[in-house]
């Protein structure tokens, strides 16, 4: 081994005395969360809905019909049933102690491991009550066997007396369970909510329609504005259908009518009560099993989409609907509102705080059972069905319009660091010198690259005559190359105009001086008016005055921008004896004459393109400048005509 190998000490022992066994309730209290999700109000609130829950066993398994809960004071808690009370004889295993302690101070201990006791529970890993003992400063439970009452007090899940014969009572059987949460676990200022509590065994009534569940709660422990009763009777004979109609009351719908079903298999049962809304932001869905409130949905979730879907797009298929096909289950939860309960043997839940159901075969079991109900509840009722159908397709419609938008917007975002291939952009970043001249065809675009300052100055050759924006479709104005590229080049989107986004100072229209040229020159005057006259307002859209003739003799030579100034300078210059030449194009004029007549600031001719102020009316409304382009650009010929023969007495000669 080398002398270089280093072995790491440690600096403290560790062996099997640092190894810590917890034992009892201890790892729930050093663990909460593990048990409960947390130490906050809602892990708190858990308490409650543990206990309650095994009283809701009770009655599931038809051994009570009677819960009661009563809210002592804000730290306290009381509830009650009419079921068969908590075992108190002794344990077989644990001969010096009862079953009733045994389940409130042992982990994994309970009569729900088997379907014996329960052949429908929510309680499946017997640790509820011992976890709420464990998390409770203080605990009583008393118990009511054979009209018997027995007594035992808990305190942070140890025993703090013995069971107790207390005395005898009228009543056959029941259990009830008083406890104060810990506070050094959940925090002094961690208080129960009257509001979140009766909603929460509302609930509970609900789903369970044989039950009876007594609320009472101190008046003085309401908000001043709390509508819940201090004192109520909580039985509904509808179940979850009266839910659904509670839940949806002052709801725009879109029909009027409930789909209710309600299926029994084998000791196991499947409820489900689904209306329909005409507006979107409505919608929910609800789901229970063993009447806990799954929030986090599961496999009975699945299982009811599965049923829904199939059965709406097999009936839209016989109905004639051509897109029945590309319906979604989105499409559908959309505008739907419903409620699905079950009760199932042996329930499987994802935590011990069970917001969601995991066993596999309940989603077969839930879409084999009511799909061929719901598809047939569609036909009996085609009217209300058809309804649907179309809200549904309104739905799908508007989300392939919704997708379509979103690709749209990423194909912009991809595109928002790119250049057109055809721009030459200029090396400069600083906006306020930069120049992007806009030019017709590559022949020209050469030429003008060449003769350009590369620093400050960007060319964007376009492909002769651009779209007549005047009386262009959306459609055809969307899908114009020429018009997208000039927009890139700008560093603008269409409908979303920011000035501070233009990447030049100053945009110049250069054409050429013949006829062509002017109408090109027009077109894109017309496209910046129509789609982005901000830029006209701010000062910097120009027109560049390239040069008509050039007039040359004995290394001397002038350009002139039409016929009058050729001869003035003909004659001054070069007494008539100059070589006149006509430019044909900006592609045909050598780069360093294109950069000396049309390019270079200083030698350059430009035309400021302005709104007159007069033809402002309202805003931005220009009607005077709106009727011109109307005439000149749109759609009819008759108005250019007669605008033509109006003035055809002002030109004096025409170039052809």
């Amino acid at each position: 081994m080398s002398e270089e190998t280093e072995y790491l000490i440690p600096k403290e022992n560790y062996n099997a005395e640092n190894i810590e066994v917890l034992e009892g309730l201890e790892p729930v209290r050093l663990r909460p969360g593990m048990y409960i999700g947390g130490t906050d109000k809602s892990a708190m609130h858990h308490l409650v809905l543990e206990i309650l829950d095994n009283s809701m066993d009770e009655v599931i398994s038809n051994h009570a019909n009677r819960i009661d809960v009563n809210l002592l004071n804000k730290n306290t808690i009381k509830i009650s049933d009419n079921g068969r009370g908590i075992p108190i004889d002794k344990h077989p295993k644990f001969p010096s102690k009862s079953a009733l302690e045994i389940i409130m101070t042992t982990l994994h201990a309970g009569g729900k491991f088997s379907e014996k006791n329960y052949k429908t529970s929510g309680g499946l890993h017997g640790v509820g009550a011992s976890v709420v003992n464990a998390l409770s400063e203080k605990l009583i439970v008393e118990v009511i066997r054979d009209k018997k009452l027995f007594k035992q007090e808990f305190e942070r899940g140890l025993p703090r007396s013995k069971l107790v014969f207390v005395n005898d009572t009228n009543k056959a059987n029941g259990t009830s369970i008083t406890f104060s949460p810990d506070q050094q676990i959940f925090g002094e200022g961690c208080f129960f909510s009257p509001d979140f509590l009766y909603n929460m065994i509302k609930n509970k009534a609900y789903l369970s329609p044989k039950v009876k569940i007594l609320w009472k709660c101190d008046k003085i422990l309401l908000e001043k504005n709390s509508t819940i009763p201090s004192e109520k009777i909580l039985y509904f004979e509808q179940g979850i259908k009266q839910l659904l109609i509670d839940k949806i009351e002052n709801k725009d719908l879109l029909i009027g009518e409930i789909f209710h079903e309600k299926i029994i298999l084998n000791d196991e049962k499947i409820e489900c009560a689904i209306s329909w809304f005409d507006e979107n932001d409505s919608h929910f869905l609800n789901s229970f099993c063993n009447t806990i409130l799954t929030s986090q949905g599961g496999t009975h979730e699945q299982g009811f989409k599965n049923a829904i879907i199939k059965a709406i797009r097999n009936y839209a298929e016989t109905s004639g609907f051509k897109k029945f096909s590309e319906i979604l289950i989105d499409d559908i939860l959309k505008s739907l509102g419903s409620i699905i309960s079950v009760f199932v043997k042996n329930p499987q839940f994802q935590g011990q705080t069970k917001e969601k159901l995991v066993n596999i075969e309940v989603t077969k079991l839930i879409e084999n059972s009511l799909k061929d109900r719901f598809e047939s509840w569609l036909a009996n009722n085609p009217t209300l069905s058809s309804s649907i159908i179309e809200k549904i397709i309104e739905n799908l419609n508007e989300r392939k319009l919704k997708k379509l938008e979103k690709e749209i917007s990423k194909k912009k975002v991809s595109k928002k660091n790119r250049l057109p291939g055809k721009l030459a952009d200029c090396s400069s970043k600083k906006i306020e010198s930069n120049e992007l001249f806009i030019v017709e065809g590559d022949s020209a675009g050469g030429s003008a690259k060449q003769a350009r300052n590369r620093i400050n100055q960007a060319v964007l050759p376009l492909r002769g005559k651009i779209l007549n924006v005047a009386s262009a479709t959306e459609e055809k104005l969307n899908n114009n190359q020429e018009l997208n590229d000039l927009l890139l080049a700008l560093g603008l989107a269409k409908n979303h105009f920011q000035i501070e986004n233009l990447r030049y100072e100053k945009i110049i229209i250069m054409t050429d001086a013949d006829v062509d040229g002017s109408h090109i020159a027009a077109l894109l005057l017309t496209y910046f008016y129509k789609f982005l006259p901000e830029i006209i307002e701010c000062g910097k859209l120009f027109i560049a005055k390239p040069p008509l003739y050039r007039i040359s003799y004995d290394n001397k030579k002038f350009y002139a921008q039409n016929d009058d100034e050729k001869n003035e300078i003909n004659k001054n210059e070069f007494s008539n004896k100059g070589l006149i030449s006509r430019f044909k194009g900006l592609g045909e004029m050598p780069p360093n004459q294109l950069r000396d007549t049309t390019m270079n600031p200083e030698t350059r001719t430009l035309i400021k393109v302005m709104l007159p102020k007069k033809n402002i009316v309202e805003g931005n409304e220009r009607r005077e400048v709106d009727n011109l382009v109307n005439i000149l650009m749109g759609k009819k010929p008759e108005l250019r005509y007669e605008y033509i023969q109006s003035r055809a007495s002002l030109i004096r000669e025409i170039d052809i």
